[in-house]
């Protein structure tokens, strides 16, 4: 077995939760379940990485099974990672039988025209999901494993979830290949990126639905407890509130578990506004600004804005429409041929 294959074998089982070894190394399969019995999974990584190593030189691995291994990770650590979303476009609305054989060959066939040094592993899973893996050379040098992309295709549909290298020179190289082997003309970037793949997929896939208020709200339980002198108007006036802001809350962003992303950028490229007569600026140019939105969860924490007091209900349509309009990143720019005050996302 070669050495580097060896070295990136270890290192991805040193990546591996202690107690979560022995399930991915069954996952992989490359091991049997008689050599699986003979390692110690009590002892330190290291040692253990070792063991493993040892069992896959008497396997003869090479880079292709451990290409394997390193898929098995990232889809079960796949928040991890970075994804964008790509979406692909037919020049033609008919559909056509997906062969996952003639896939793969077509993929392959057209990355390797662009640059030989390349490896390329693939592995399907169960909900139509294909997970490629594609680790860069150069033509003179062999491919980095520690670099590689990553590619979600779910079959028979136009979007395409990647994960970058750090090599934007391959991902052009990447996007052909992908178009070409899925009979598509055209791919472009959706705006839309997040470390959690399925929320992007439940956005994209129309997974999250805004569940719309249909009936009178209840009345919100629980809460202060009105003092006895309370002035019996401002109670009223007070619950009336709350119920409107829990209402215009359900509309926007329904009663469902939301999507998961961490931010959303907004940049801003609108002219300066000032009186003309105090000529602040000599020359017309746009007022530049990158207004960024992060949490843990945005869309849960933009949710409890109003209820909390921080932000007026309903919040500004350039918050709430992130999952409908399925992006994450706008740029806002004067309206064209409009009053000079307008300005609008695309």
């Amino acid at each position: 077995m070669d050495e580097t294959v060896a070295e990136y074998i270890r290192r991805t089982v040193l990546k591996i939760p202690k107690d979560e070894i022995k399930m991915m190394l069954q996952k992989w399969g490359f091991l049997s379940e008689a050599q699986l019995q003979t390692l110690n999974f009590h002892q330190i990584k290291d040692n253990i990485s070792q063991e493993v190593v040892q069992l896959c030189e008497e396997n003869s691995a090479d880079i292709k099974q451990a290409a394997v291994l390193d898929i098995i990770y990232n889809h079960i650590y796949q928040n991890k990672r970075m994804w964008s979303v790509y979406q692909m476009k037919k020049s033609g609305e008919e559909l056509e039988y997906f062969d996952i054989t003639d896939f793969k060959k077509a993929f392959k066939r057209r990355l390797r025209s662009a640059l030989k040094n390349v490896t390329i592993t693939f592995k399907e899973y169960e909900d139509n999901a294909i997970w490629i893996r594609v680790a860069w050379g150069t033509p003179h040098k062999k491919p980095n494993q520690y670099k590689p992309s990553y590619v979600v295709y779910h079959s028979q549909t136009p979007y395409v979830f990647i994960s970058s290298s750090v090599l934007k020179s391959t991902l052009p190289l990447l996007c052909q290949a992908l178009i070409v082997a899925s009979n598509y003309h055209d791919i472009r970037e959706m705006e839309l990126r997040s470390h959690s793949l399925n929320s992007l997929k439940d956005i994209v896939f129309k997974r999250y639905s805004q569940n719309f208020q249909t009936c009178t709200p209840k009345p919100l339980q629980g809460g202060n407890v009105e003092p006895e002198n309370a002035d019996r108007r401002i109670v009223d006036e007070n619950r009336s509130e709350k119920e409107r802001i829990h209402r215009l809350n359900q509309e926007v962003f329904g009663s469902g578990p939301l999507p998961k992303l961490e931010f959303a950028q907004y940049r801003l490229e609108t002219m300066f506004k000032s009186d003309p007569k105090l000529d602040v600026l000599d020359k017309k140019e746009p007022f530049r600004c990158l207004v960024k939105f992060s949490s843990p969860h945005l869309l849960e924490s933009l949710k409890s804005l109003a209820p909390a007091g921080m932000a007026d209900a309903p919040l500004s349509p350039l918050l709430t429409c992130i999952p409908h309009k399925a992006r994450n990143y706008f740029k806002i720019r004067e309206k064209k041929g409009l009053y000079p005050e307008s300005f609008v996302s695309p």
